[in-house]
Formats: C-alpha cells, structure tokens, sequence
C-alpha cells in the first residue's frame, strides 16, 4: 500500500555537477557526492538546492576556495551499488567524499549485516584513495507519510538499527558518520509540506538544506575547516569519548551527531572496543559564539549561515 501511494518520478534530479564559489581564488576542492536519490536530490527543481550544491556552496565560502562537485548518486541505490560509484569518482581524487544511503536498504528488507559490509568496503577504499568520508547514515523512513502504522513504526526501529550498524562500520573504516535520523525525523513530521517532496517521500529543498546543515561542519572538520577543528568535545554541548557501540547508539537518537575515531592515552582501543569523540558540531556552526541561545531559524540558524537559500 505504501508503494502504491508513492508516485513514481518521471524526470531526473538536476545536475549538481560543476564548480562553486568562483568567487574565490585557488586550487578548488573536490566533492564526490555518492549515494542513493537523496544524495542525487530528487524532488527539487533546479541544482542549487541538491544537497552537493549546498554542501559546496558552504564548503567554499568556509575554504574561501573554489569547489568542484563530481556527484555520482543512483535513484534507487542500495549499499551494494556503493562500490561502483566509488570507482568512477576515484580518478578525480576527491579531498573529500560524502554518501548519504541507507533509505532503499530498509525498503527492500536488505540485511543490516549485508548492508553493512557494502558500505565498509566503500569507505575503505576511499579512504585509502587519500580521501575523508562522510557519511549520511539511514533516515527515519518512520516519518515518511504515506506508510502507515504499524509499518512506521517497524520502518523507524528498522532504520535507526540500521543507523547504528552504519555508523560502527564507517568508523572502523576511517571515515566519519553523521545521523540524519533522529536530525530530520521530527523537524519533517512536523512540517510535511514544506520539508517533502510533491511525492511525500523524498526531501523538498527546504529538507535537503537541513539534512546538508547537518551535514557541513562535519565535511569542513574533516579538511581540518572551521574554529572548532581542534577543539575537545565539549561537555556544555553534550559531547564525549565514548566507546564505538556506545557512541553509535546514542548517535542515532540524537539530533546531528557526528562520531569519528580518536584516541585516549595513546590507544585507539580499550575494553570496549574503539575510542571516538561523539560530537554535535551542528551547534557550534548554528550558535553564535556571543549568544549561544540563538535559535536555528534565527538571523544566524543553519540554512542562512552557510548560504543555503
């Protein structure tokens, strides 16, 4: 019943691919963009409001350099299409590669396991190409209107074990994970109209631009970007190092996390496995430093603070 409530797209998501911020001078950095139909935009209308345009619009005037988008996303991609992606990016040599997938894999019942091990081997070889990965973990497809309860509320705790399982095999890996689950989820069921979609299922370019908010300070920290590059995780903003089970838990409960691997005393290790920094970089980005009370959709909130609009 959900899929026949779904109407099927007729045309293709716009081109994101080109250079941005040529206002700037230097070398551009290169962003791969691979991933599913949210990482490609589906369902908005002109490439600015695709989520690689809004990411290399921020990123650049974060860099104050050019940079070039190579997006290879796939409408209908599942973990396992991540592999051939990554290859035709891999002769551009990103600086930096940013995946956002997930969402088929829970539709079409893929095993997390298997999803999963996809993925790892995705992050690594791009890592070993010398680039820093993020990634985008599963949605909260609980929030999606047109599947109904109980399936939501199956959809949601599918996703969010999903989530978790990504963000575990994208650190080991060496890249870096970003929940957008538990980000999106009540911000779009709050605001259907305008955060999907026409079809009530993929973003609208109100949503991409929060799930590309979410996503941002992440990508600049990775290119050692941005004031708080070299900062401790903060307890004020709910940060810690935390073991990577631990971590990836709490991540997909919590709004715009992030969770990358560090090191305590020298070990990168202890009892409980691997040591990572459980980060909410999103608040540092959207708070002004002198009033950190300052709403999101403020003068200083996410979408105006990086150009978004």
């Amino acid at each position: 019943m959900a899929r026949e409530a779904i109407p099927k797209h007729d045309t293709l998501p716009p081109e994101s691919d080109g250079l941005y911020g040529t206002e700037f001078s230097g070398k551009p950095l290169t962003l791969a963009m691979l991933g599913d139909s949210s990482a490609a935009g589906l369902g908005v209308e002109v490439p600015r409001e695709t989520p690689a345009a809004l990411l290399a619009s921020g990123l650049s005037r974060i860099a104050q350099r050019p940079v070039k988008v190579i997006c290879v996303a796939v409408i209908g991609a599942e973990s396992r299409g991540l592999l051939p992606q990554v290859a035709k990016v891999l002769p551009y040599a990103p600086d930096v590669a940013v995946a956002m997938i997930g969402g088929n894999d829970v539709t079409h019942r893929v095993l997390p396991a298997v999803a999963v091990r996809h993925l790892d081997q995705a992050v690594r070889t791009l890592v070993e190409a010398g680039a820093e990965v993020i990634v985008g973990t599963c949605p909260d497809l609980g929030t999606i209107e047109p599947i109904q309860p109980p399936l939501r509320w199956v959809a949601r705790r599918w996703s969010r074990q999903l989530a978790a399982a990504q963000t575990i095999a994208v650190v080991e890996a060496g890249g870096r994970s970003v929940s957008l689950g538990d980000l999106l989820g009540p911000e779009f069921a709050a605001r259907p109209a305008q955060m999907f979609s026409a079809d009530r299922f993929h973003p609208s370019a109100a949503g991409y631009a929060s799930a590309a908010a979410a996503m941002l300070p992440s990508v600049a920290a990775a290119l050692g970007l941005g004031a708080d590059t070299q900062a401790a995780p903060s307890i004020a903003r709910g940060e810690a190092v935390l073991s990577l089970p631990q971590a990836a838990v709490e991540a997909a409960d919590e709004a715009g996390t992030e969770v990358s691997a560090t090191a305590v005393n020298g070990r990168d290790r202890g009892r409980r496995g691997r040591w990572v920094e459980l980060r909410h970089r999103i608040r540092f980005f959207t708070n002004s430093p002198e009033d950190p009370s300052v709403d999101e959709d403020g003068p200083h909130g996410r979408t105006a603070a990086w150009g978004a609009r």
